[in-house]
């Protein structure tokens, strides 16, 4: 009777020490196994991206700020007149692709995603949103409708290189240049409108509107109000010589990481062009 106990003792503290064994040695001895099994073996494991296509939700301010900053350090043609007085640049330096500096304003060749305007509605977007410029006196009603007979509208996005997650798509409206003799008489010459709100951004057109006619004040309150801006202020520029006509007025905005967007308002006399351009 004591023999058949302590044998039974003996398989219970044997039992015991095997599973204290398997504990420790189980899953070393179960990894080195799976290592062996995966090795020279080429797998494939399916991820989420969690960042991919994610951005930061920008404020009216931030994206003025990152569109200012982008369009600043790009050559990109905006009127006829302001064209002219610049430096000839090369064909390299007139590239969008390049990507310059810590901004950049780059074709966007993926297109819109689900949430951004689709090419077959931007036109009538811009049109909405010429309507409501004219509305709020920013624009004569004597501009026209843009249709894309007449006009090129091309995609791209606004990036911060060193924070890329600081990004917007951007809509540029412009008259084609394929149509050299047509009637720029209150027409649209150029716009910069945001793919997620439609707001336009910056602006060049053709009115049957004087600088002595219009309150570049009123204006530029409709204009901030219109988009949403904040912390609006005079601005004296410290070379009123860099720009190309006399009638001109312009504002500060706070951006981002304190710094600030400059808007001008001015107007070319002779032909009759109005415009809002970020720097």
């Amino acid at each position: 009777m004591m023999e058949q106990k302590k044998a039974g003792n003996l398989a219970v503290i044997a039992l015991t020490a095997l599973i204290l064994l398997a504990a420790v040695l189980g899953p070393e001895q179960i990894a080195r196994y799976k290592d062996r099994s995966a090795l020279n073996e080429i797998t494939f494991e399916e991820t989420e991206n969690l960042n991919q296509g994610y951005r930061y939700t920008l404020s009216s301010n931030e994206k003025l700020y990152l569109l200012s900053e982008c369009l600043s350090r790009q050559v990109l043609p905006e009127s006829e007149l302001s064209a002219v007085t610049r430096a000839d640049t090369s064909d390299a330096d007139r590239s969008y692709e390049g990507l310059m500096g810590s901004y950049a304003f780059v074709t966007n060749r993926q297109g819109p995603s689900e949430k951004e305007i689709a090419d077959e509605e931007i036109f009538s977007i811009c049109n909405q949103e010429l309507e409501a410029l004219k509305e709020l006196g920013v624009l004569s009603k004597s501009v026209k409708e843009v249709d894309p007979s007449s006009y090129n509208a091309v995609l791209y996005s606004a990036i911060d290189v060193l924070e890329p997650q600081n990004n917007m798509a951007v809509w540029r409206v412009s008259l084609s240049t394929s149509h050299q003799n047509a009637d720029k008489a209150n027409r649209l010459i150029d716009a910069y409108i945001d793919a997620d709100s439609g707001k336009i951004y910056s602006f060049y057109a053709r009115t049957d509107s004087l600088w002595p006619q219009m309150n570049p004040e009123e204006m530029m309150d409709a204009w901030g109000g219109y988009l949403g801006l904040t912390g609006r202020e005079a601005y004296d520029s410290d070379n009123p010589l860099m720009e190309t006509t006399p009638d001109f007025v312009k504002y500060r905005f706070p951006g981002m990481e304190e710094r600030s967007t400059v808007v001008t308002i001015g107007f070319y006399e002779g032909i009759n062009e109005w415009f809002i351009k970020l720097t």
